[in-house]
């Protein structure tokens, strides 16, 4: 599949580092701007993935890849990552620079379109809000139309934020959430309810087949190192022997799900029929929760080292507790989180070794 390296239209719209990453991959021949999705293999699947270069989108895409479909990445790089281009090189990957806030490029025949695109790091609640609103309002509406034009199937990324801080535990499906409108969390929590609703529209206007994930608190390998999440903060702090930060009085909760059982989650939903799939709203998450000062004391001993545990004030709008109800994954996918917390963290332990070695060695 060709590799097109003709002018971006788009790059007012990207601050100068994300065009730097988007330039430099370019290349490498990695991304493509061209304005039409060619397509290789009719007899494979092909597959449109919005933010196919972030954490969650890149282990998705790595799935598909190895089931043999042809995948179609579209990203316009702002929250990419050098290692997510390690395993993105096969010829079935096509990788557009597309900000999904505008009309995709189509041509040919799509059979699932998945729509993993928006910021969702904490530390950018703060510079990135209108970015953050528009992508899960506006880029899911071009999604859905795009899965429409092109009868696909459509799985829609939302998250557990949608429930706020919840006044139930666990959190069915059913529960309309605890969210208020005015904070720093807004445009995401927010945007991810009216993602949720304008897909259901979708689904009683036009028949579509969508259907929708809300993952709770994923982590592992391959998350950025600056992400601001919490364990990666954790894990990047211990590896650096600096004191790690908790905010708040650290006896708030959450339960941590590890990538590769939530990308597990994502294909299984995805595959239901349509009579049983369509309209479908699944969390996926391990239903075990843990305090967060019990696990910044879990990662120091994973680590092997003896950091201080520092308090800070708890940001604006965080929740003290957020817990799956499983029930309808169970039933519907026969899917549980199988990866237990202490093995997540150190396959991510070891990553993240790894990483920070390889980036100190290249700057000797």
């Amino acid at each position: 599949m060709s590799r097109h390296r003709t002018p971006l239209s788009q790059t007012s719209l990207r601050p100068p580092l994300a065009k730097t990453v988007c330039d430099r991959h370019k290349s490498l021949n990695l991304l493509s701007s061209k304005p039409v999705l060619a397509h290789k293999m009719e007899k494979n699947k092909r597959a449109v993935v919005t933010g196919g270069l972030g954490f969650l989108g890149g282990h998705l895409v790595e799935s598909l890849v190895a089931d043999e479909y042809e995948v179609t990445i579209l990203d316009n790089g702002m929250s990419a990552r050098d290692e997510a281009f390690e395993y993105l090189q096969a010829s079935s990957v096509e990788i557009i620079d597309h900000d999904v806030r505008r009309p995709f490029p189509s041509s040919g025949a799509f059979d699932e379109v998945y729509h993993f695109a928006s910021r969702a790091s904490p530390t950018d609640f703060e510079e990135h809000p209108v970015e953050i609103a528009l992508t899960n309002s506006q880029g899911t509406e071009n999604a859905l139309a795009f899965a429409h034009k092109h009868d696909a199937r459509a799985i829609v990324a939302s998250s557990s934020a949608v429930y706020g801080d919840p006044e139930v535990s666990p959190q069915h499906e059913s529960y309309p959430g605890h969210v208020p409108l005015h904070n720093e969390r807004a445009p995401y929590d927010e945007g991810k309810r009216f993602a949720e609703a304008l897909t259901e529209a979708y689904v009683r206007k036009h028949d579509l087949d969508a259907r929708i994930i809300r993952p709770f608190n994923v982590y592992g390998p391959r998350m950025r190192l600056d992400d601001g999440r919490v364990i990666p903060n954790f894990v990047t702090q211990a590896l650096a022997s600096e004191p790690i930060t908790v905010y708040g009085d650290g006896t708030q909760s959450r339960c941590f799900c590890y990538i590769d059982d939530v990308v597990r989650g994502v294909r299984k939903l995805a595959s239901l029929p349509t009579e049983e799939g369509r309209g479908t709203v699944v969390n996926l998450g391990r239903q075990k929760s843990i305090e967060i000062r019990e696990l910044a004391e879990t990662v120091k001993r994973i680590v092997e080292t003896s950091p201080e545990i520092v308090y800070k004030p708890l940001p604006e709008g965080d929740p003290s507790s957020r817990s799956p109800a499983v029930e309808r994954a169970a039933a519907l996918l026969d899917w549980s989180a199988s990866t237990t917390l202490q093995s997540g963290l150190k396959e991510t332990v070891e990553w993240y070794r790894d990483r920070i070695e390889m980036s100190s060695a290249q700057q000797r």
